[in-house]
């Protein structure tokens, strides 16, 4: 590991300040940071531990959503009384991820900013990686790709973000909040993480020096009707091969809204506005489901080894689907 400075932020205007030099991260739960560390694929100058920093509230905002601190632990999260009732779909994607004690360091704004599982991504042995070393190369798409993506890839990066609670966040229609030395500003949660195109190491729209401060949620919709799907190789601390976010708005058999997002089969999380708008104003049905499920994996383009994970996709739609609309997980 290389050598670096080691600072303690007690106010998010200090951390800002301190982020502003070259090569500073913010330090939560560390659990993926540090990993990346010791793999040497990161290589901070100094660090900065945020975890003093009074951001570990879940709350109730004034149109009846929830606001949740950057720094509350997914276990806390995935618990929490007003997530467990109002937002499901969060509490079973937070449960689905890693195991029991990442996920009482992990916390919501390190989710957001998780980096890939990808093989080449990961083990520096392997030279050709443009999120690692841009220009190099992307050693996926003609090495072993059974995990990657099959929908927003670029002939530079083909790898997936791996988070379950991202999935949840974004069929819930998200918002994050954050702070730079410019003031505060909102992102919409599908406008937060990027595709690679060709920077397929800028991951997000966070800009170096800002600070995620929460996370907001809507007003619930679908407490009553959701079902968050995870298909891996097993049953624990597996990343997943498809995961599905699936959420309904319930008007007896009809379908008033949906919220449907996917994991494991793209660089960003994979909602589908089309799907979602397919599903509104219909019975809840296995054609609805279906005709859904064709929508989202619209344009998929896969590679040699990760075909099955088309009809994988499918089929784990119309799934998710068919559980949240029996409200299952309510």
């Amino acid at each position: 590991m290389n050598p670096f400075t080691y600072q303690r932020a007690t106010a998010p205007e200090e951390a800002i300040h301190a982020a502003s030099a070259r090569d500073a991260k913010f330090l939560g739960g560390g659990t993926n940071l540090i990993d990346l560390m010791k793999d040497g694929v990161e290589h901070p100058a100094t660090l900065i531990d945020i975890n003093h920093l009074d951001l570990t509230q879940v709350t109730t905002t004034s149109t009846g959503g929830a606001l949740i601190g950057a720094l509350v632990r997914n276990s806390d999260l995935a618990n929490h009384e007003m997530i467990r009732h109002n937002y499901p779909l969060l509490s079973q994607g937070l449960l689905s991820g890693a195991s029991p004690q990442l996920r009482n360091m992990a916390t919501t704004g390190g989710n957001l900013l998780q980096r890939t599982r990808c093989y080449y991504f990961m083990d520096t042995a392997f030279p050709a990686c443009n999120k690692r070393n841009p220009g190099s190369g992307c050693a996926a798409i003609q090495g072993f790709n059974r995990i990657h993506a099959i929908l927003g890839a670029s002939e530079d990066c083909i790898a997936t973000n791996p988070s379950d609670m991202n999935v949840a966040m974004a069929a819930l229609n998200a918002t994050v909040h954050v702070q730079g030395p410019k003031g505060k500003r909102t992102i919409p949660f599908a406008e937060f993480h990027r595709l690679p195109g060709k920077t397929p190491q800028i991951e997000t729209n966070l800009k170096p020096d800002e600070l995620i401060t929460a996370v907001e949620l809507p007003a619930p919709k679908f407490a009553k009707n959701s079902w968050y799907l995870k298909v891996r190789d097993r049953q624990s601390y597996a990343f997943a091969l498809v995961a599905v976010a699936a959420g309904l708005e319930m008007n007896g058999t009809t379908i008033k809204s949906a919220g449907l997002a996917l994991g494991g089969v793209a660089h960003k999380p994979w909602r589908s506005i089309e799907a979602e708008r397919s599903l509104a104003g219909k019975t809840a049905s296995p054609e609805a489901f279906k005709k859904a499920a064709d929508l989202a994996v619209a344009g998929a383009h896969p590679y040699e080894h990760n075909a099955f994970k088309i009809e994988l996709a499918k089929q784990s739609i119309v799934r998710a689907l068919t559980l949240a609309a029996q409200g299952a997980q309510a």
